[in-house]
């Protein structure tokens, strides 16, 4: 979005494809500026004739993650009290590794470039040396994440400290069409946030319906009675050209949407070029169509996790067969 106005009582926003560089126009009852870190960026720089927002600014606070080797056996969990008086967790992750995390430091500058620095990573290491017999060093890192939470700024003196609540600020400057912004937020009640939103919206959206979210299952998880493993049996009972390991790998990252990756498939041969880690290409195509994968790092990092278990030349692999599908 690179620019928004009011106009005649609708919204008029200016699209601009990060790709092609075309640009067009569409034109909107009520817009929500659900910017996260750049939500003050949006109100700042782009959107026009506002008088929402002044009063409300965020707090960018970064929260890394490390993957390491398997520190123990079994599927629970550890939630470690540190001396800081912040708690670490620490989680069994990908079946061979451990994820901890996670830190709060605060940002200032683009958001998007945030990642994990070396002290971060001796911080989370040091929290679970304080309980584990097994030690872990930065050196053991084999993979960490970084993200932004867009906190609302309560002037709290310690990132820690910020709250966590959200705020939903809307402005209807002499009854125009409604500009909702969202100042804080966290994923773990996305839910909630977006009904309250609509909420705020609906005597500007007569033909809203009800709230309808809160229990429907995301995409791929209608799974019955949320028995994964009778699902899983039933999968490899229809599909007895593969093997089950394959299948309960594909379930755990589609859910029943993996039937639409398998399609006609009778046997891992007719999936394609297989990358390693039980990723083919009829996979990396699926999400480059459906889920809007672009680049390597989307597929192996952020849907599937498979960069884990894959050496470099087989990640290298994935980057030019998806460089390949999209110049063709």
């Amino acid at each position: 979005v690179t620019g928004a106005r009011r106009a005649h009582g609708i919204w008029q926003v200016r699209l601009r494809d990060q790709e092609t560089g075309d640009e067009r126009d569409v034109r909107a009852g009520a817009l929500v500026n659900a910017g996260g870190p750049w939500v003050q960026d949006v109100l700042d720089g782009v959107v026009e004739c506002t008088g929402g927002g002044a009063a409300n600014h965020i707090r960018l606070v970064k929260g890394s993650h490390i993957v390491v080797p398997r520190l123990y056996d079994g599927d629970h969990a550890y939630i470690l009290q540190n001396s800081d008086r912040r708690v670490v967790f620490v989680i069994p992750y990908e079946g061979n590794f451990s994820l901890i995390g996670t830190t709060e430091v605060g940002v200032t500058g683009d958001p998007g470039g945030a990642s994990m620095d070396d002290a971060e990573a001796a911080y989370l290491c040091d929290a679970v040396n304080a309980y584990f017999n097994k030690a872990v060093s930065p050196a053991d890192v084999v993979w960490s994440f970084a993200g932004v939470r867009p906190l609302f700024d309560d002037a709290s003196e310690s990132a820690s400290a910020v709250t966590r609540e959200y705020v939903l600020d809307l402005d209807t400057a002499e009854g125009q069409a409604p500009l909702l912004s969202v100042f804080g937020g966290k994923i773990t009640t996305y839910r909630c946030l977006a009904e309250q939103a609509l909420a705020k919206l609906r005597a500007h959206l007569p033909s809203m319906g009800e709230p309808w979210t809160a229990d429907r299952p995301l995409p791929g998880g209608y799974i019955p009675d949320a028995d994964f493993a009778a699902f899983t049996d039933a999968l490899a009972a229809a599909h007895p050209g593969f093997d089950a390991e394959f299948l309960q790998a594909l379930a755990r990252r589609h859910g029943t949407l993996c039937r639409d990756v398998l399609g006609d498939a009778r046997g891992r041969a007719d999936l394609g070029t297989d990358f390693g880690a039980g990723l083919t290409a009829r996979e990396v195509d699926y999400l480059m169509e459906r889920e809007w994968a672009r680049r390597a790092e989307d597929v192996l990092w952020r849907r599937t996790k498979c960069g884990l278990h894959m050496n470099e030349d087989q990640r290298r692999a994935v980057a030019d067969y998806m460089d390949s599908r999209r110049s063709g």
